[in-house]
C-alpha cells in the first residue's frame, strides 16, 4: 500500500538535520537526488534540500521502495520514509549528517527530471551565461542557496534592529515624478495620461524627507531601487538598499545607529565583533592618500602628493612634464612599491599598460639605487640631484624601492593612482582578488565638498544632491567661492567599497535658496523641479538626515561572493538582460498605441 506522502505523511526533518542522536527514529525526508550509487543489491542516494545532504539506502528487503529506487536519476524530486541508522566507522566527515544514514522503507517520486544542462554541484565549471539562462537550476547549488539564506537572515536582523531602535518600516512609491540629479532613471509611460511618464525611483530620497516633515521621526525601509546605468561588477539596474531617515539628529547620531546595525550583522552572521566607533577620515585626506573616497585600508601603498615639491623646484628641477602639469593647475602624485615586495622589470613594464587602460598617457617610474640614485628610469637623465633627493625624502624611499609617478589633471591622476594602488596590492598578494581575506576595515569618509565643478558646462553641480546641508561656517562662501563649501555628507566604507552614503538635509529655506543660486537654479526652475518638497519644507520641517546602505553590496562582502550577481536571486547580465526570461522583450503595436508611444528607428551607421 502506497504511503500518502504530503497529504498525510509530513516531512519530519530536513536533509541537513539528522545526527547520531536520531538513530532508531522513523523519519520522513523530501528533496532532490543529488547522486546515486548502485552497489549490486543496495541502492544508495544522497538526498538534498536547502539545508544539506542525507545518505539514504534502499535494501532489497523493502521490495517496492528498492525497485522504485532503481529508476531514480539525478535531480528527481522524491520523498522517503525510513529508519535512521548509525554508519559506525564509515562516518563521512564532509557531511553534516555523515554519522548516519536512513534505511528507506517507502519511496515516492514526486517529479522526474530530464538531464540537466550542467551538474548541480558546489564547484561548477559551466559558463555563467548558461547558468543564468537556467537560473532556477543554478540556485539549487549549495553556495548560492547558502548566500541567499544568509541574505534572508540579514533582512530579519536588520528589521529587528531598526524596530528595536524606534524606527517605523514605511513604504514609498516605486513610480514617481522625474526629478533631475543623480543617476539616469527608467521611465514608464502612463496609459491614462498620454505623453506623460513616471520615473522608477532611483532612491526614496524625497519621500523619506516628507516622512520627516509628516512627523514620523524615524523611518527605514528595505527597498528596491532602479538606475538605468552601465553595469559592472558591483552594479545592477535594480538593487536593494536599507534606507534610513531620522529627525532631530546630528551626523554622529546617524553614525551610532548604522555602526550598531553593522555590528549586529557581522556578529550574528559571522560571529565577528566589529570594533566601534569606526575610524573617520576627511574627504580630502582620503583623496590625497588613496585617490578616491572609498579607500581600502587593509594594506598600505599610500599616495604622496608631490605638487608642492615640484612647485618649489620649478622648471630648474629637470622634469619639464611635471612642472608643466603643476603650471596647468594639475597635480603630481607618487606611490612606493617597497623593495621587499619587489616587482620584476617585466612586471613593472606591465603596470604602464594598466595605467593606460585606466586613462593615463603613461606611467613614470624610478627604481631607487644605492645612495638614492634612480635607475631604470628616463627621469634620471634630467632630474636634478636636489629634486631627486626631495622626492625620495617626501615618499620615504629606500634602496630597492620602486617609485610610481602620475601627473596631470587632478581628477584623472586620482583615478589612475587609486586603481593602480589596488592592482599592485593584488599582484603583491596584500589582498585577495575578491573577498575580505579575514580583514574588515570600516571607516567613515566625512566633510566632502558640497559642489563639484563641471568642466564641460563650466558650472557648479551638486556633488550629492541639492538638499545637503553645508557646514555653517561655509555658508558665507555659497555666493563667492562654492568650491570652498564643505557639507554634512558622509560615506561608510568597507575594504574599498562604499557600502552606504547619506547626509544631513537642508531644512532652512533661506540657505536652500542660496544653494540653488550657487547651482544656477532660479526660483521658477526650482519650483518646477522640486516644488512639492520646497512647499513641504515651509511647514515646520524638522532638522533631519539619513543614509542608505547597499544591501546587495553588504551581502557580497559579508559572504565573500565574487560579484553582485552571486547574491541576487535573478540578476541581469552586463548588458542588462535576463537570459532566462528573455527580458527586455518586444511588445506589439497595440500595446504601444495604448501607451501613446511610437518607437523611433536608430540612425544608420
Amino acid at each position: 500500500m502506497a504511503v500518502p506522502f504530503i497529504s498525510e505523511v509530513k516531512r519530519t526533518h530536513t536533509c541537513g538535520q539528522l545526527t547520531a542522536a536520531n538513530v532508531g527514529e522513523e523519519v520522513v525526508l523530501f528533496g532532490w537526488v543529488h547522486n546515486r550509487r548502485d552497489h549490486g543489491g543496495a541502492v544508495f542516494i544522497d538526498l538534498r534540500d536547502r539545508e544539506g545532504l542525507t545518505q539514504v539506502v534502499f535494501e532489497p528487503d523493502s521490495k517496492e521502495a528498492h525497485e522504485t529506487a532503481g529508476h531514480l536519476r539525478l535531480e528527481y524530486c522524491v520523498g522517503i520514509k525510513g529508519k535512521v541508522l548509525s554508519r559506525g566507522k564509515n562516518v563521512n566527515p564532509k557531511m553534516k549528517t555523515g554519522e548516519i544514514e536512513v534505511k528507506a522503507s517507502d519511496l515516492t517520486i514526486f517529479n522526474r527530471s530530464e538531464p540537466t544542462p550542467f551538474l548541480i554541484e558546489d564547484n561548477v565549471e559551466t559558463s555563467e551565461e548558461k547558468r543564468l539562462a537556467h537560473r532556477y537550476l543554478d540556485l539549487r547549488r549549495g553556495p548560492l542557496q547558502k548566500t541567499l539564506m544568509t541574505r534572508s537572515k540579514m533582512n530579519t536582523l536588520a528589521r529587528s534592529y531598526m524596530a528595536g531602535n524606534g524606527f517605523l518600516e514605511l513604504e514609498t512609491p516605486f513610480m514617481g515624478k522625474y526629478t533631475p540629479g543623480g543617476a539616469r532613471n527608467f521611465l514608464v509611460p502612463s496609459r491614462l495620461n498620454p505623453g506623460k511618464f513616471y520615473a522608477l525611483a532611483e532612491s526614496p530620497q524625497l519621500y523619506k524627507q516628507l516622512f520627516m516633515v509628516a512627523g514620523f521621526d524615524r523611518y527605514f525601509q528595505i527597498v528596491k531601487c532602479f538606475r538605468d546605468e552601465d553595469l559592472r561588477l558591483d552594479r545592477q539596474p535594480e538593487f536593494t538598499q536599507i534606507d534610513v531617515e531620522m529627525s532631530f539628529v546630528t551626523q554622529d547620531d546617524i553614525f551610532t545607529i548604522i555602526e550598531g546595525l553593522l555590528k549586529k550583522l557581522w556578529g550574528e552572521v559571522l560571529g565577528i565583533d566589529i570594533p566601534t566607533p569606526f575610524m573617520r577620515m576627511d574627504f580630502y585626506e582620503s583623496m590625497a592618500k588613496y585617490g578616491n573616497d572609498k579607500p581600502d585600508l587593509r594594506f598600505g601603498l599610500e599616495h604622496v602628493v608631490l605638487t608642492d615639491v615640484i612647485r618649489e623646484h620649478g622648471a630648474a628641477g629637470g622634469v619639464p612634464m611635471m612642472w608643466e602639469a603643476v603650471q596647468d593647475k594639475g597635480i603630481v602624485k607618487a606611490m612606493v612599491v617597497p623593495a621587499e615586495k619587489a616587482l620584476s622589470r617585466a612586471e613593472s613594464d606591465k603596470l604602464e599598460d594598466f595605467a593606460k587602460q585606466a586613462g593615463a598617457k603613461g606611467l613614470a617610474r624610478a627604481k631607487v639605487g644605492e645612495g638614492g640614485e634612480w635607475t631604470q628610469s628616463p627621469l634620471s637623465k634630467t632630474i636634478t640631484p636636489a629634486l631627486r633627493q626631495a622626492i625620495n625624502q617626501a615618499v620615504n624611499a629606500k634602496t630597492g624601492d620602486l617609485i610610481l609617478f602620475q601627473f596631470g589633471r587632478e581628477s584623472l591622476v586620482h583615478t589612475v593612482m587609486a586603481n593602480l594602488r589596488v592592482h599592485v596590492a593584488k599582484k603583491l598578494g596584500l589582498i585577495p582578488e575578491y573577498g575580505s581575506g579575514g580583514q574588515w576595515k570600516f571607516l567613515w569618509v566625512v566633510n566632502p565638498p558640497l559642489f563639484e565643478f563641471d568642466e564641460e558646462t563650466n558650472t557648479w553641480a551638486a556633488a550629492h544632491h541639492a538638499f545637503t546641508r553645508p557646514h555653517d561656517e561655509d555658508v558665507q562662501y555659497l555666493g563667492t567661492d562654492p568650491g570652498r563649501v564643505k557639507c554634512h555628507r558622509y560615506d561608510v566604507v568597507l575594504n574599498g567599497f562604499e557600502i552606504g552614503g547619506g547626509s544631513i538635509r537642508l531644512h532652512d529655506p533661506k540657505v536652500q535658496s542660496e544653494v540653488f543660486k550657487a547651482l544656477g537654479i532660479q526660483e521658477e526652475e526650482a519650483r518646477v523641479k522640486f516644488g512639492f518638497l520646497l512647499d513641504a519644507l515651509k511647514f515646520g520641517a524638522p532638522p533631519h538626515g539619513g543614509i542608505a546602505l547597499g544591501m546587495d553590496r553588504l551581502v557580497m562582502l559579508l559572504t565573500g561572493a565574487e560579484s553582485l550577481r552571486d547574491v541576487i536571486p535573478f540578476p541581469k547580465t552586463k548588458t542588462g538582460t535576463d537570459t532566462m526570461t528573455g527580458a527586455p522583450g518586444d511588445v506589439d503595436e497595440k500595446q504601444l498605441r495604448e501607451l501613446h508611444v511610437r518607437p523611433v528607428p536608430l540612425p544608420q551607421k
